[in-house]
């Protein structure tokens, strides 16, 4: 069935009422709906000939039909998802342009970016981790998802808390009345393999439930082990005609390997030479010829000629600049432990269909989410750094200054050694209570329609971490230190637990954050060809942060801070042709500058303002070929404003000091994070037997420091990507029900760098890599083979601080279902 509005539809939003009310459940207005025994058409970017393109709602908690929709959205749906064997939603977010990975990630969780800015994360519309500074997030499974939804952009109105760059919403499977199970079980490369289960059905014309489990393991590429437990159950009930509820439950427990070194850069800073890389020798490291005070001592390591020309020995042309290739090797000591998670969700959602032009949703959330991990977070190899630091408070650049520098031990250099290794065990914990209502009522004055929504929202969050470090000898405090690595390339592991090695408690708080807004949004539908979107919102986020003592500070009395203000968004579509239209959307969101980071005292700083953002769309929508084409194009300017740093003019270290100043701000609040550029997504089908789903991205990514007056590549997010998957149906005369697939993921160079670290330029290459999947299709099975990474590229797919996390190398995964 399609919706769309024209002349001969007067009432449109009665009917588009109608069809929601056909669905199991919808998780907002139209938004998120989902279909039962009705085949409701959606909006995607891949079906067989566009099947279910139609309706989004995802950016406007409306009704308006995609071609109608003045905002960038991009959904994925399960048909994709199934062909890619996509698993995880860092394995799915190919299929979206401008989504990628972020920057600086230490291989925990889901830490994504959207147009190089931070996004959120919600299951039918509802919080699911954050990412604002929680480094403790799980890793979401697809096992439950029937789509993705992604819309660009900031949504503080229509989601509370939400990140610059938009929102990624997982929609979950839901209660179906038609019976229905299926068996799934995969085994693939390094010991991995999975078993699963999905039984639906209705107990009655006004019960119906869902069951979902899963258990998969695996040893992992380079040892990056991962065990999941599953269980999804969810029941609907139909409670009149006008009354629907849904309870959802949700449970997991799983345990990931974080990698949060890869494949390290060398800290060689090759400003501080007089060689060039591929040209060097030990006459171009300079030995430091600066002494102490009492003129006994020099400030930096001296090294010998004999250990100048071994270093020298030591250095690849790409050191400083390239991450160090360590092969199957890695720098996950047996100290690490897995991070190991364990969420439990449960959801009540009531829509309340008022009349033919009216609905009300309401939703409630309790989540509760438990980590615990232990992580190498440094183990830097300085190989040579002319290092700008200070002596008597004065400032002075020393050469091979200590722990900056090769580690010698009884006179003997160790080129490749790590120094400054750190260790850190965190344990933390956060429940979250959520509530959001939806009110939706349709209007109509004369050739005139509209809708009103009016939304309301309140989140309260409760967290408590407790963070260990252990350190080696450059920095431990304690007489039993981590031992050195004396080689990357074949490490000396320590042995025993972290706990073993003198830790410090460095983090001990507990911190809660209640945030609630009001929205107003109008849909006018003018004429025929032109739609009009206008909201305007209102939110405030409280926090409150009390830290309760470590190695290092004591227990402090409780921080809190406050913020609030207004948000809008504002949208015009025209549809050029019922085959074409454009559209410009412009808007402003705000939220809490971090979720985990600590608060100041407030006679310091009295009212840390919340981050704010900004974002312009302009797009065009295109359909061609009776819809089996369908493309969008979309320009973009966007970013994360009001970021705090430090005044340079404010000094409080000591009176006599000629720049001693208190009298100006401790902080300012004009640093940003801005990303511009193009985005294209393109949907294809054609002869009944091909479809192709493609999209690309062109951005400009960059930070905005004005105390350092600079403006460089956003860490980890490239200029370029772009993603194609193809699948061919083979005909009946060849090999029936056979479909064979090939995909293509291209990623941009990405920068790593960082200057107080001496690598000023440092990057991981772009890379381009080829996967395909063959799919045979039974009455009631289908066996599917998938190849990851065709041509064993070596490639990195994360950027992680100062280094890159190596990719998987090609590995096979075969995977069964069977429903009856």
């Amino acid at each position: 069935m399609q919706f769309s509005r024209s002349k001969n539809s007067p009432n449109m939003l009665a009917n588009a009422v109608k069809i929601a009310l056909l669905g199991a459940a919808v998780s907002s207005p139209a938004a998120f709906a989902q279909n039962t025994d009705e085949n409701i058409e959606r909006i995607s970017i891949y079906n067989k000939h566009n099947k279910l393109i139609l309706e989004s709602g995802t950016a406007t908690k409306s009704n308006m039909a995609l071609m109608q929709t003045p905002a960038a959205i991009v959904v994925v749906d399960k048909e994709l998802l199934k062909a890619q064997n996509a698993t995880t939603l860092q394995e799915a977010l190919r299929n979206v342009s401008g989504l990628g990975q972020a920057g600086n990630n230490y291989g925990i969780g889901d830490t994504l970016t959207v147009r190089g800015l931070g996004v959120n994360y919600t299951y039918d519309g509802m919080y699911g981790g954050a990412d604002l500074g929680n480094n403790f997030n799980p890793t979401r499974s697809m096992t439950n998802v029937e789509s993705i939804e992604v819309l660009k952009g900031p949504a503080t109105g229509l989601y509370g808390i939400g990140a610059a760059g938009g929102v990624v919403n997982l929609v979950e499977k839901k209660p179906q009345q038609q019976e229905a199970f299926e068996i799934s079980a995969k085994a693939g490369s390094w010991n991995s393999y999975g078993i699963g289960f999905d039984a639906t059905g209705g107990l009655n014309d006004q019960w119906a439930y869902r069951l979902v489990t899963n258990h998969e393991r695996s040893d992992g590429y380079r040892d990056l082990q991962s065990d999941r437990d599953e269980v999804y159950a969810s029941l609907s009930f139909d409670v009149n005609a006008s009354h629907k509820l849904l309870l959802s439950t949700a449970y997991i427990d799983d345990a990931l390997q974080i990698d949060s070194i890869g494949d390290p850069v060398r800290i060689m800073n090759w400003d501080s030479t007089s060689g060039t890389p591929g040209n060097l020798s030990g006459n171009d490291l300079p030995n430091d010829a600066k002494m102490d005070d009492d003129g006994k001592n020099y400030l930096g390591v001296q090294l010998t000629a004999q250990q100048r020309e071994q270093l020298a020995a030591s250095i690849q042309a790409t050191d400083g600049l390239k991450p160090y290739n360590l092969g199957d090797g890695s720098l996950i000591s047996p100290l690490s432990k897995p991070n190991e998670g364990e969420e439990l969700r449960i959801k009540l959602r009531h829509d309340w269909h008022i009349n033919n032009d009216s609905t009300l949703t309401q939703q409630v959330l309790w989540r509760s989410y438990d980590s615990e991990f232990a992580r190498q977070t440094g183990a830097y190899n300085y190989v040579y750094w002319n290092r700008a630091t200070s002596y008597n408070k004065q400032p002075i650049n020393i050469i091979n200054q200590d722990p900056r520098a090769p580690l010698i031990i009884d006179d003997e250099l160790h080129p490749f050694a790590a120094r400054r290794q750190e260790y850190r065990r965190q344990i933390a914990e956060e429940q979250t209570w959520q509530y959001f209502a939806d009110l939706q009522l349709g209007w109509s004055l004369g050739s005139v329609m509209g809708e009103h929504l009016v939304s309301v929202n309140y989140e309260n969050r409760e967290m408590a971490l407790k963070s260990w470090s252990a350190y080696d000898a450059d920095s431990a405090k304690g007489d039993n230190a981590i031992p050195y690595i004396l080689d990357i390339r074949n490490p000396n592991w320590a042995t025993g637990d972290i706990m073993d090695y003198d830790p410090s408690l460095r983090s001990n708080y507990d911190k809660s954050l209640d945030a609630y807004g009001i929205s107003f949004q109008e849909v006018l539908y003018l004429t025929d060809q032109l739609t009009v979107r206008a909201g305007l919102a209102y939110s405030a986020i409280e926090q409150a942060y009390q830290h309760k003592g470590s190695d290092r500070v004591e227990a402090s009395k409780e921080q809190d801070s406050d913020d609030s203000g207004m948000t809008y968004n504002f949208g015009i579509n025209y549809q050029v042709h019922p085959q074409l239209s454009a559209f410009v959307n412009v808007a402003k969101g705000r939220t809490a500058y971090s979720i985990l980071g600590s608060l100041s005292d407030e006679t310091k700083e009295p009212n840390r303002p919340d981050s704010e953002s900004q974002s312009l769309d302009l797009g065009i929508r295109f359909t061609a070929l009776d819809e089996d084409l369908l493309g969008s194009i979309v320009w973009f300017e966007t970013s994360r404003t009001n970021l705090r740093y430090s005044n340079p003019l404010y000094n409080d270290e000591d009176p006599a000091r000629s720049d001693y100043n208190v009298s100006v701000p401790q902080y300012l609040y004009d640093n940003e994070d801005e990303s511009k550029g193009v985005e294209v997504d393109l949907n294809l089908a054609l002869a009944e037997s091909v479809d192709l789903n493609l999209n690309a991205t062109w951005q400009d990514a960059v930070e905005i420091r004005k105390e350092k007056g600079t403006e460089n590549q956003k860490k980890g997010v490239p200029e370029k990507m772009a993603s194609a998957w193809v699948n061919y149906q083979l005909p009946a005369t060849v090999m029936e029900n056979l479909t064979l697939s090939l995909g293509v993921n291209y990623v941009d160079e990405r920068t790593v760098n960082s200057a107080s670290f001496g690598l000023p330029t440092a990057t991981i290459d772009s890379y381009t890599r080829w996967d395909a999947a063959a799919r045979y299709q039974g009455d009631k099975y289908q066996i599917q083979l998938n190849i990851e990474n065709l041509t064993d590229e070596r490639y990195y797919s994360k950027a992680l601080f100062l280094g890159g996390l190596p990719g998987n190398e090609r590995n096979v995964k075969l995977s069964v279902n069977y429903q009856f």
